[in-house]
């Protein structure tokens, strides 16, 4: 088993003013040689963006994105035509393909948006874009997958063999997870709350990369709400 413990202190962050990020991984003008992705994650972002402010028009390709909002809402337009608001308990997935634009913008004018924004790499290149959104319920104390390559247990889809769970966990809770495929990684990141994860103790915000292994045991040391990201490490 190898473990890469990533701080919430330790991710590189900019003020804008409009808005405020951290990023786990490598982004814009955070670079970090030995902080380039987990496997085919190639982007973590925490944003936090005022009332009223956003992403202007930008291009993507070749990226599968997934955008988590944790607070306030979230409005998206694109090129394909889709002009839709996500909130929390809401699920993005936009397939970037062989090219598209977006812009994403807070939807209030009163409230702050805050979301997670991930990147993945696809396993085919120049398919064509899609975009989908799904609510889904959070029973307490069950990981609900929501985005997997086949659509599973109602799940959004994703160009690559890759399967993103969340879960809110109460407190002294002990959970085995079992990773999909023995190509693949997996990537604890908690939202909120204290957990442990193989003797590994990870506060808000925390994340920690394990490879070579296929089961992992976690205990919730206090109410927690937290992000399983099971990704290939190679192709």
């Amino acid at each position: 088993m190898r473990k890469t413990i990533y701080r919430a202190e330790e991710r590189g962050f900019a003020n804008h003013g409009w808005l405020k990020t951290y990023h786990s991984f490598s982004f814009a003008n955070y670079y970090d040689e030995d902080r380039m992705g987990f496997g085919r994650l190639r982007v973590l972002n925490d944003d936090q963006v005022e009332p009223g402010m956003g992403f202007g028009t930008h291009p993507h390709d070749n990226m599968e994105i997934i955008s988590i909002p944790l607070d306030g809402i979230m409005a998206h337009k694109d090129s394909q035509g889709n002009e839709r608001t996500i909130e929390a308990g809401d699920i993005q997935v936009m397939s970037a393909g062989s090219g598209l634009t977006h812009s994403e913008f807070n939807f209030s004018k009163e409230k702050k948006l805050s979301f997670l924004q991930l990147w993945i790499f696809p396993n085919v290149l120049n398919t064509t874009p899609y975009y989908d959104q799904r609510s889904f319920q959070f029973p307490v104390n069950n990981l609900i997958l929501i985005v997997s390559p086949d659509e599973s247990g109602n799940s959004l889809p994703i160009k690559q063999n890759a399967f993103l769970y969340l879960g809110k966990i109460q407190k002294g809770i002990s959970k085995k997870y079992e990773r999909h495929s023995d190509r693949n990684g997996i990537f604890f990141f908690v939202i909120d709350g204290k957990i442990s994860v193989e003797n590994e103790s990870l506060h808000k915000r925390d994340a920690v990369g394990i490879e070579n292994t296929d089961q992992i045991e976690f205990y919730t040391e206090e109410d927690s709400y937290i992000l399983i990201i099971d990704v290939p490490m190679i192709e």
